[in-house]
């Protein structure tokens, strides 16, 4: 049986080159993206910045202070999610099978087509195409699985491309640092420092049944990719099934009706977002962080709907039950999930042609000139929402996803 043939690319920090894009005097700059105030955090930085030791999940605080003349960005996530979409239609129309993990990486199963076309010849083209079309740059790393693969995508960045042979990756991962390792956080690197392995090579030599003694299964899990051993395929890329909004203010507030404003307006845009990604949801969330950090949700089932006046009612009502006026509160957030195909359904007893037309006025307005273009009265306060939001782990509001 032939080798397996794992392409890995990843687009160089992603956010911070589309905002070079969109503004060419932030090339060869310190930027860093997220939340602009001193309680955000560092949602990406640009290669000038991490000079200053700055890092991704860093207190935007603390980044301030280590790079002073850096330029922060609040980001925007339908411009990232546009690009990234670009990206994927280009992947999706060049190779046979491919993953996307995030917005800005992707797995590419080759495999065979050394008999047609040299593969990595093949990834050289794909990724000279990405670049030439969407004006992003982008790193790829080819080998036999994934775990080698992504290691070397990082080892070709920034904006470069690296092949490891069949057979030379243990020699390959070995004189590289444990952290290289894609499943290791920092708490297993400290943990692994602490027993003196610094390096891969210290991994391979070691029994497995001693690395899986000291960390249990994911002892077993290091050991193999340390040895370049990774089975896992490449699985079809599938839909999102949920879409959502955090806010966490600069000042912990009691006030009602910013909170109520914020809501509203978060709801109103992922709204906007399911109907421009032709999506409809069944499932309203609300989410509550109160200034002693305790965190409280409440949901909601709903006929599929991606209409204004279904939501936003159904986001105020699930606040009212779930809001506690006696503490201030840190955060909210509102999340619309169990998403499927489809669009809002016309109500022949409720909703009037006017609504609908309302509707489409607005959406092709926040089309032309942004999501935030467009507010209802009740949320103007929070026109200033960050549409990049670094607090939450859900990837950015929806395009539509047009699959095979």
């Amino acid at each position: 049986m032939s080798a397996r043939a794992i392409l890995h690319l990843d687009l160089d920090t992603f956010f911070v080159s589309c905002e070079r894009l969109i503004d060419s005097r932030l090339e060869g700059k310190p930027i860093l993206l997220g939340g602009v105030s001193d309680r955000g955090v560092v949602a990406a930085c640009s290669y000038e910045a991490r000079a200053f030791g700055v890092h991704s999940a860093m207190p935007m605080k603390l980044a301030r202070q280590l790079c002073p003349e850096a330029i922060v960005i609040k980001g925007n996530a339908g411009t990232y999610t546009a690009k990234s979409q670009e990206v994927t239609e280009i992947i999706k129309e060049s190779v046979p099978l491919y993953e996307k993990t995030s917005i800005d990486e992707f797995y590419v199963d080759l495999t065979g087509m050394d008999r047609f076309f040299n593969s990595f010849r093949m990834a050289g083209e794909l990724r000279q195409r990405i670049i030439k079309e969407t004006g992003l740059p982008i790193s790829f790393g080819l080998s036999e699985n994934k775990t080698v693969s992504k290691v070397a995508t990082g080892e070709a960045k920034p904006n470069n491309a690296m092949r490891i042979d069949y057979g030379e990756e243990k020699p390959f991962l070995g004189p590289l640092s444990v952290r290289k390792i894609p499943m290791i956080g920092e708490k297993t690197y400290h943990s692994l420092c602490g027993l003196g392995i610094r390096r891969i090579h210290t991994i391979q030599e070691m029994p497995v049944e001693l690395m899986e003694k000291v960390f249990g299964k994911n002892g077993i899990a290091m050991w193999k990719k340390a040895n370049g051993i990774d089975p896992s395929p490449v699985i079809p890329y599938s839909e999102r099934k949920s879409i959502s909004t955090e806010r966490t203010f600069d000042k912990d507030t009691t006030d009602v009706v910013k909170l109520k404003g914020m809501l509203v307006a978060m709801a109103e845009n992922l709204a906007f977002q399911l109907r421009r990604g032709e999506k409809v949801t069944a499932c309203v969330t609300v989410k509550i962080r109160y200034s002693d950090f305790n965190t409280y949700t409440l949901q909601a089932r709903i006929p599929y709907s991606a209409a204004d006046h279904v939501l936003i009612p159904k986001v105020e009502e699930l606040f009212d039950k779930l809001y506690n006026r006696r503490l201030l509160v840190r955060l909210i957030g509102v999340r619309f999930s169990h998403l499927v195909s489809g669009s809002h359904q016309i109500n022949l007893f409720d909703d009037t042609t006017e609504m609908i037309r309302l509707y489409q006025a607005m959406d092709r307005i926040r089309d032309k000139f942004g999501d935030r273009s467009v507010l209802r009265a009740s949320g103007m306060q929070a026109r200033t929402i960050s549409r990049f939001n670094p607090f939450t782990g859900e990837p950015p509001p929806l395009l539509p996803n047009r699959r095979a």
